[in-house]
């Protein structure tokens, strides 16, 4: 059994037994409430009042039990011994700094033992003899989990994001925070799983050398997380640098250094759902008020989710900033679409008025003149309407004085404004238009070409009209990119307010004080309407911003996703991080203008990361040979470690399933961990059928997916393949190459031109 998958063990074990526990205290809950309500029987008001209130109470923790149930544990960190033994009231210890003789040196070496560990969850759990299991990440005994980092640890030596399925512990992910101690838990050396265990490798080298990298790595990151939370933290690096988990762990500790700042939501965006599922290790949800949302660009549009991607020509048409300018088109030409009446009728003054097609044409055109959003123009298109038939039925010249003439003209508005006939014209002539519906009817290549016209090429017309197509009426079939897109019709298009209804009052609800005497039923329904209630909520969320946003592989966005993020900022402080290097965006100064329009005149604060400690010198080596291709003059990171395993190169040209399917079973006995198969594109859903049968340690993706993500060994097959994708293909194959900490297998298709050495063209 491997280190992670005993580590995933013990974690279960632990979660086991909490869940038993849980199930004991609902039970407890259950009781109270069924004990509680069963008295009826008593015989004064107060009486009366006490017992509901009991019911009340009980309810209500078992409302939050129930509701907190699933996915409970998140965290775990491993303290040193504390200043002093004093204990709060969840039964953890408040000491802050550990011990003057917590560290000790042995044989050359710096020694502690854990004395505390604790558990971090959704709400506090202690054991029958008031031991805590978990402990509340709100209470202040959390706060470490939180707040530590490698400059300052306190007494935290390792902390773990647990991450579960139901009941089920399906990984764990360490930072060591003090990868220079050799820490024993219960007599045994402190295991430590992924990042956390290249630092600790790091961490426990001889030599000073190898101390000074580490504490450079520490350092550089320390002033990243806790960096001032003003305008735009600007934060590059290369591949390994650790970006990513920097950034995240910024979000926690601001969110937990002002919380009343950040109530407003952080908002962490990634490029692709598989790098989401990382970011939910890292960052946690962090509890009940859903500070922190984490989506992929594919799921940031409310109510909308696509994980499928465009073809590279496809993805740069609507990924260009030129759609804004065709979208504010197709958003005005869709109201004149379909079967619209061509001839208003009604009755007025005992007689007939009509507008025909010319007039209403002049009208229609007259109300789009106005700069608000199409939908929110209905209101503008019926007072013109109204105009126009007032102005036709003669009625101005019969009031020659002014405040006549007004108060006449009002009441015709009364009249024909609220005259059925009148509200079903204007229901057909100028309906409500949904982006969903706009996007589809931009699948017509005529229609298209009319709104895209000295905009697009009539080549990307029709790859773009072919592409929106699949699009169905339910939401199917939408790819990331379609989602800037439908983001930014409904800017264009607007919400119509909808006309508030009238509450029912009860005669009873006059007494005064008879709104504050509540039944636990009417409590647990007004609960239930208040959880419905989230959804809306976080709609609400999408339309007036966030507080911070978090910007996870900045440099793959497009121009239109930015304008997307550079709606919900608005009022925000931002995080940014990237490398220009590994770009997949084809025109970056397009994006850097857009870039730059959604950030506004923010002041900026940048750092740099320079230390790659995710790849050997081996691994880093080759692919800095693809660096130089595709940006000569870029400086890749620093690699502080080498292992000695240099990559493997072979050739395949007649059978690249059977050399893939060789190569990863290799691995597979070579590493503890996970083989990632990178793959152009286009030979996803190929890719996943070699590798049939072989685990859940073995994953296929495609080039673009691989952003962010890391496995102990690679196989990257047919760089050229890859690197023939797009313009950016040769930044793609860069990231591709990055992504292991072990092991790198590169198979040369015939494409590749692999010299005697299996070595292809592009890595010689």
């Amino acid at each position: 059994m491997d280190v992670r998958e005993r580590e995933i063990r013990g974690e279960q074990r632990h979660l086991d037994t909490v869940y038993r526990r849980l199930e004991e205290k609902i039970h407890e809950a259950e009781f109270l409430v069924d004990d509680a309500a069963k008295r009826f029987q008593v015989g004064t008001p107060g009486a009366l009042a006490e017992r509901d209130a009991q019911v009340y109470q009980a309810g209500r923790h078992l409302h939050r039990l129930n509701r907190e149930f699933e996915d409970f544990l998140f965290g775990r960190i491993d303290l040193l011994p504390g200043k002093d033994g004093v204990r709060g009231p969840d039964g953890a210890s408040t000491s802050v700094e550990p011990a003057d003789d917590a560290i000790r040196e042995e044989n050359g070496e710096h020694t502690a033992r854990i004395a505390e560990t604790l558990h971090i969850g959704r709400l506090g759990v202690l054991d029958a003899d008031y031991v805590p299991l978990v402990i509340d990440w709100r209470a202040p005994a959390a706060a470490p989990f939180y707040r530590a980092t490698p400059v300052d640890p306190g007494r935290v030596v390792r902390r773990r994001v647990i991450r579960s399925k139901g009941r089920r512990v399906v990984s764990v992910e360490d930072d060591l925070l003090r990868p220079e101690l050799r820490a024993l838990l219960d007599g045994d050396e402190l295991a430590v799983v992924g990042d956390g265990a290249l630092m600790a490798s790091l961490g426990r080298a001889r030599g000073h050398a190898m101390h000074d990298i580490v504490a450079s790595i520490q350092a550089e990151q320390d002033r990243v997380i806790r960096a001032p939370a003003v305008s735009v933290t600007e934060v590059t690096g290369g591949p390994g640098t650790g970006k990513t988990a920097v950034a995240l762990h910024r979000a926690a500790y601001l969110l937990y250094q002002d919380r009343r700042r950040y109530a407003g939501g952080i908002l962490v965006v990634s490029p692709t759902p598989l790098l989401v599922s990382y970011t939910e290790g890292v960052l946690p949800s962090l509890g009940e008020e859903g500070q922190v949302v984490i989506r992929a660009l594919g799921s940031l549009a409310d109510g909308v989710e696509a994980d499928s991607y465009d073809p590279q020509p496809v993805a740069r048409i609507k990924g260009s900033a030129r759609m804004a300018k065709v979208l504010h088109r197709a958003a005005r030409g869709a109201v004149q679409l379909g079967e619209r009446p061509d001839r208003l009728r009604v009755v007025a003054f005992g007689a007939r008025i009509e507008l025909d097609a010319d007039e209403l044409k002049g009208i229609r055109t007259a109300v789009l003149g106005g700069t608000a959003p199409v939908n929110l123009l209905r209101p503008r298109a019926r007072r013109l309407l109204l105009d126009a038939l007032w102005q036709k039925s003669g009625a101005p010249r019969r009031y020659p004085d002014p405040e006549l003439a007004a108060e006449a003209r009002e009441a015709f508005g009364e009249d024909v404004g609220t005259d059925s006939a009148f509200l079903d014209f204007l229901d057909a002539w100028w309906p409500e238009l949904t982006p969903l519906g706009v996007l589809t009817a931009m699948a017509d290549p005529d229609r298209l070409a009319r709104w895209s016209r000295r905009v697009l090429r009539p080549g990307e017309v029709r790859q773009l009209a072919r592409s929106l197509r699949r699009v169905r009426p339910d939401g199917g079939g939408l790819s990331a990119h379609d989602v800037a897109l439908l983001d930014e019709l409904r800017t264009l298009l607007g919400t119509p307010a909808q006309p508030a209804r009238p509450r029912d009052t009860d005669p009873l609800d006059q007494l005064t004080g008879l709104e504050e005497v509540t039944t636990y039923a009417e409590r647990m329904a007004a609960a239930r309407q208040e959880r419905n209630g989230e959804a809306g909520r976080a709609a609400d969320r999408e339309r007036t911003g966030y507080a911070h946003i978090i910007v996870d592989e900045a440099q793959d966005l497009t121009p239109m996703q930015w304008r997307m993020l550079g709606r919900r900022g608005r009022q925000a402080t931002w995080t940014v991080v990237g490398d220009p290097a590994q770009s997949s965006w084809t025109d970056p100064e397009e994006s850097a203008a857009e870039r730059a329009a959604a950030l506004g005149s923010r002041p900026r604060r940048s750092f740099e990361l320079t230390v790659n400690y995710r790849n050997p010198a081996e691994i880093a080596e080759v692919a800095s040979r693809v660096l130089a291709r595709a940006m000569p003059g870029a400086r890749p990171p620093r690699a502080v470690r080498a292992t000695g395993v240099e990559p493997v190169f072979s050739a395949a040209p007649e059978d690249l399933a059977e050399q893939a399917r060789a190569a990863v079973r290799r691995l597979l006995e070579e590493v503890e961990g996970t083989v990632g198969v990178v793959v152009a594109m286009s030979r996803r859903e190929e890719a996943r059928t070699w590798l049939a049968g072989l685990g859940d340690r073995v994953v296929a993706l495609g080039s673009l997916e691989a952003k962010g993500l890391e496995y102990d060994a690679t196989v990257v097959v047919s760089p050229a393949e890859i690197a023939e994708e797009s313009p950016a293909g040769l930044r793609t194959l860069y990231v591709a190459l990055t992504r292991a900490t072990q092991r790198l297998t590169v198979l040369s298709a015939a494409g590749d031109g692999p010299d005697p050495d299996g070595i292809p063209v592009l890595l010689r």
